[in-house]
Protein backbone atom coordinates (compact mmCIF):
# COMPACT_ATOMS: atom_id res chain seq x y z
CA UNK A 1 0.00 0.00 0.00
CA UNK A 2 1.06 3.50 -0.68
CA UNK A 3 0.64 6.36 1.37
CA UNK A 4 1.39 9.64 0.46
CA UNK A 5 4.15 11.32 2.99
CA UNK A 6 2.30 14.01 5.49
CA UNK A 7 -1.21 12.94 5.31
CA UNK A 8 -1.91 12.22 8.22
CA UNK A 9 -5.46 10.74 8.28
CA UNK A 10 -4.40 7.72 6.21
CA UNK A 11 -1.33 7.18 8.18
CA UNK A 12 -3.03 5.76 10.83
CA UNK A 13 -3.34 1.78 9.69
CA UNK A 14 -2.38 -1.58 11.24
CA UNK A 15 -1.05 -4.69 9.01
CA UNK A 16 -2.80 -7.99 10.88
CA UNK A 17 -0.82 -10.72 9.54
CA UNK A 18 -2.52 -13.04 11.51
CA UNK A 19 -6.01 -12.23 9.80
CA UNK A 20 -4.66 -14.38 6.33
CA UNK A 21 -6.30 -17.27 5.35
CA UNK A 22 -5.29 -19.24 1.92
CA UNK A 23 -3.81 -16.47 0.25
CA UNK A 24 -0.82 -14.37 0.86
CA UNK A 25 -2.18 -11.33 0.97
CA UNK A 26 -1.99 -9.97 4.57
CA UNK A 27 -5.41 -7.49 5.65
CA UNK A 28 -5.23 -3.94 6.48
CA UNK A 29 -6.90 -1.49 8.41
CA UNK A 30 -6.69 2.06 8.05
CA UNK A 31 -8.25 4.29 11.01
CA UNK A 32 -10.01 7.33 9.10
CA UNK A 33 -11.55 10.08 11.85
CA UNK A 34 -14.81 11.70 10.45
CA UNK A 35 -15.73 15.17 12.28
CA UNK A 36 -18.67 16.25 12.79
CA UNK A 37 -19.04 19.64 10.47
CA UNK A 38 -21.99 21.65 10.60
CA UNK A 39 -22.98 23.50 7.73
CA UNK A 40 -25.36 26.78 8.32
CA UNK A 41 -26.99 28.11 5.84
CA UNK A 42 -29.01 30.69 5.04
CA UNK A 43 -32.30 31.57 3.20
CA UNK A 44 -34.81 34.42 2.75
CA UNK A 45 -38.20 33.98 3.88
CA UNK A 46 -41.16 36.33 4.11
CA UNK A 47 -43.26 34.81 7.75
CA UNK A 48 -46.65 33.12 6.19
CA UNK A 49 -50.10 35.27 6.77
CA UNK A 50 -48.39 37.99 8.12
CA UNK A 51 -48.27 41.96 6.75
CA UNK A 52 -45.31 41.53 4.86
CA UNK A 53 -46.84 38.51 2.63
CA UNK A 54 -49.77 40.77 2.14
CA UNK A 55 -47.61 43.75 1.37
CA UNK A 56 -45.18 41.28 -0.75
CA UNK A 57 -48.55 39.83 -3.19
CA UNK A 58 -49.73 43.64 -3.39
CA UNK A 59 -46.19 45.09 -4.63
CA UNK A 60 -46.01 42.00 -6.89
CA UNK A 61 -49.77 42.27 -8.61
CA UNK A 62 -48.61 45.68 -9.12
CA UNK A 63 -45.63 45.02 -10.64
CA UNK A 64 -47.22 42.58 -13.26
CA UNK A 65 -50.01 45.79 -13.91
CA UNK A 66 -46.98 48.17 -15.03
CA UNK A 67 -45.24 45.85 -17.27
CA UNK A 68 -45.32 47.87 -20.56
CA UNK A 69 -45.66 44.88 -23.04
CA UNK A 70 -47.09 47.31 -25.27
CA UNK A 71 -43.13 47.01 -27.71
CA UNK A 72 -43.59 42.88 -27.50
CA UNK A 73 -42.53 42.97 -31.57
CA UNK A 74 -39.59 40.62 -30.87
CA UNK A 75 -37.69 38.21 -28.60
CA UNK A 76 -35.32 40.53 -27.08
CA UNK A 77 -37.69 43.25 -26.01
CA UNK A 78 -39.29 40.18 -24.49
CA UNK A 79 -35.97 39.06 -22.72
CA UNK A 80 -36.11 42.82 -21.57
CA UNK A 81 -39.01 42.91 -20.10
CA UNK A 82 -38.85 39.71 -18.28
CA UNK A 83 -35.31 40.60 -16.83
CA UNK A 84 -36.84 43.98 -15.54
CA UNK A 85 -39.83 42.45 -14.05
CA UNK A 86 -37.25 39.90 -12.56
CA UNK A 87 -35.13 42.38 -10.99
CA UNK A 88 -38.33 44.05 -9.33
CA UNK A 89 -39.24 40.76 -8.21
CA UNK A 90 -35.49 40.11 -6.46
CA UNK A 91 -35.67 44.27 -4.82
CA UNK A 92 -39.42 43.60 -3.25
CA UNK A 93 -38.33 40.11 -2.11
CA UNK A 94 -35.01 41.52 -0.72
CA UNK A 95 -37.20 44.39 0.98
CA UNK A 96 -39.76 42.57 2.71
CA UNK A 97 -38.13 38.83 3.54
CA UNK A 98 -35.79 38.30 6.51
CA UNK A 99 -32.68 36.19 6.54
CA UNK A 100 -33.05 32.60 8.32
CA UNK A 101 -30.38 30.99 9.50
CA UNK A 102 -31.05 26.77 8.88
CA UNK A 103 -28.88 24.65 11.02
CA UNK A 104 -28.99 21.11 11.92
CA UNK A 105 -31.51 21.81 14.72
CA UNK A 106 -33.50 24.20 13.09
CA UNK A 107 -37.54 23.40 14.29
CA UNK A 108 -39.85 24.13 11.32
CA UNK A 109 -42.55 24.04 13.73
CA UNK A 110 -41.34 27.34 15.18
CA UNK A 111 -43.97 30.24 15.41
CA UNK A 112 -44.77 33.54 17.01
CA UNK A 113 -46.83 31.88 19.90
CA UNK A 114 -43.71 29.26 20.50
CA UNK A 115 -41.38 32.71 20.61
CA UNK A 116 -43.81 34.84 22.77
CA UNK A 117 -44.23 32.03 25.17
CA UNK A 118 -40.07 31.58 25.63
CA UNK A 119 -39.71 35.36 25.80
CA UNK A 120 -42.29 35.79 28.79
CA UNK A 121 -39.98 32.75 30.63
CA UNK A 122 -36.87 34.12 30.27
CA UNK A 123 -37.96 37.51 31.81
CA UNK A 124 -39.86 35.93 34.73
CA UNK A 125 -38.62 32.61 35.05
CA UNK A 126 -41.92 31.73 36.76
CA UNK A 127 -42.89 27.86 36.94
CA UNK A 128 -46.24 28.80 35.31
CA UNK A 129 -44.44 30.67 32.59
CA UNK A 130 -42.76 27.26 31.88
CA UNK A 131 -45.42 25.38 32.04
CA UNK A 132 -47.45 27.48 29.61
CA UNK A 133 -44.63 27.27 27.62
CA UNK A 134 -43.90 23.77 27.66
CA UNK A 135 -47.80 23.41 26.64
CA UNK A 136 -47.09 25.53 23.94
CA UNK A 137 -44.29 23.61 22.60
CA UNK A 138 -46.21 20.32 22.68
CA UNK A 139 -49.44 21.89 21.23
CA UNK A 140 -47.63 23.77 18.67
CA UNK A 141 -45.68 20.51 17.90
CA UNK A 142 -48.55 18.19 17.55
CA UNK A 143 -50.64 21.00 14.90
CA UNK A 144 -47.81 20.99 12.88
CA UNK A 145 -46.88 17.33 12.68
CA UNK A 146 -50.89 16.81 12.21
CA UNK A 147 -50.82 19.21 9.28
CA UNK A 148 -47.35 17.52 7.42
CA UNK A 149 -49.45 13.86 8.00
CA UNK A 150 -52.36 15.43 6.32
CA UNK A 151 -50.27 16.63 3.89
CA UNK A 152 -48.69 13.37 2.81
CA UNK A 153 -52.03 11.51 3.34
CA UNK A 154 -53.81 13.36 0.78
CA UNK A 155 -51.17 13.61 -1.76
CA UNK A 156 -51.08 11.19 -4.63
CA UNK A 157 -48.30 9.65 -2.93
CA UNK A 158 -49.72 6.12 -1.36
CA UNK A 159 -50.02 5.18 2.09
CA UNK A 160 -45.87 3.75 1.91
CA UNK A 161 -45.50 7.76 1.84
CA UNK A 162 -47.14 8.81 4.84
CA UNK A 163 -45.10 5.33 6.87
CA UNK A 164 -42.08 6.22 6.12
CA UNK A 165 -42.59 9.60 7.18
CA UNK A 166 -43.91 8.87 10.32
CA UNK A 167 -41.58 6.08 11.16
CA UNK A 168 -38.17 8.33 10.73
Amino acid sequence: MFLRSGLRELNNYSIHSEWYLTSDHVSLTITISIVEESVNLTKCSIIKDSNKEAAFINDITLSIRNLNVSNLSDIASLDNIINDFANKVNNISENLSKIINIMRHSKSWWNKNYNRDLVNYRLSKNLENWKTFQKTVKNTKSDFFDLKIQEIATKKQGSWKLMNWVNK
